[in-house]
């Protein structure tokens, strides 16, 4: 009676490591598959922002070259207006 009671122990103790490996590799993949989805996800999101940074970087040096055109136009003005009073 003990040698059947210890060999179903040992018998239980084999199939629960067996089935516990496999639930860990199954595990495992779903983790690996996560990961990967989510370093795509932020590669996506950093791609956007930087796209957005190099349009506003755009914008603003547009934006800054129109102001000095502007200000060259207005000192060129200011230059013909104080010449003509004299």
């Amino acid at each position: 009676m003990k040698k059947i009671f210890l060999s179903l122990a040992a018998l239980a103790l084999v199939a629960s490591v067996y089935s516990c490996r496999e639930t860990t590799e199954v595990k495992v993949d779903e983790t690996a598959e996560s990961i990967e989805t989510e370093t795509e996800n932020a590669l996506d999101n950093a791609g956007d922002a930087i796209d957005d940074a190099v349009d506003a970087t755009g914008d603003a040096m547009e934006d800054a070259g129109d102001a000095i055109e502007d200000a060259a136009e207005d000192t060129k003005d200011a230059v013909e207006d104080a010449t003509d009073g004299q």
